[in-house]
């Protein structure tokens, strides 16, 4: 890799605000502090930080102000011909006890509790046009590679090929549908609470996988 713009990776960060249950997000202010810690401890070459976004923690009620954010990032004809776009998409799992790395999401909705919006769909497809509820689709990312190198540098972190049913799972189909139709590409990560693993080493787990990024594009 050079110089040359083609080269280039941009990776778009999201997270969610709180949501019922969970009135702290960790997401949030990781997302959040994201641009001015990496600013801070170098990006990776050829690695270029985009937009980060907090989303709402919810599904339907916030599709249009999801797709909007999705479509500015291939709307740009600089950034599209500025080499691969990433959306890269952090949630929480309250009862984790370490990352995981989500390798598929499926056309199911069926939150436990209503979103932010009131929204409480059950065993609703995500996409109706995709068929039934066990339809997944699945990142291009090598998620068992992936944890098996963020393993190495010390973080507890496992591959998952459950995202659940609620907000998480929501975004993450919709966005790896967006991503097949535009020739980019999508991930989710489940981080635990801040109580479980602390804020520090969480900002230094997203940075690590940034850096892991390009290296697996």
């Amino acid at each position: 890799m050079g110089s040359e713009g083609p080269s280039a990776i941009t990776v778009h960060v999201t997270g969610f605000k709180k949501f019922h249950g969970v009135s702290e997000n960790p997401t949030e202010t990781i997302v959040s502090n994201l641009r001015s810690y990496m600013q801070k401890n170098g990006l990776p070459k050829d690695l270029v930080l985009g937009s980060c976004t907090v989303l709402e923690a919810a599904g339907l009620g916030a599709l249009d102000s999801l797709y909007k954010m999705l479509e500015s990032s291939v709307s740009d004809p600089d950034a599209k011909n500025n080499g691969q776009i990433i959306w890269l998409h952090l949630g929480v799992n309250s009862g984790a006890m370490r990352f995981a790395i989500e390798n598929q999401a499926v056309n199911e909705a069926t939150f436990r509790c209503p979103d932010e919006l009131g929204w409480k769909p059950q065993k609703v497809s995500i996409i109706e046009s995709d068929g039934c509820i066990l339809r997944a689709r699945e990142t291009s990312f090598p998620v068992n590679e992936m944890a098996k190198a963020l393993s190495g540098m010390g973080y507890d972190v496992a591959p998952s090929d459950d995202a659940g049913r609620f907000v998480c799972n929501y975004v993450y189909y919709h966005s790896l549908r967006f991503a097949e139709q535009h020739g980019i590409k999508s991930l989710f990560v489940h981080v635990p609470l801040f109580l479980t693993i602390c804020e520090e080493t969480q900002m230094q787990f997203v940075a690590s996988l940034l850096e892991l990024l390009p290296s697996l594009n």
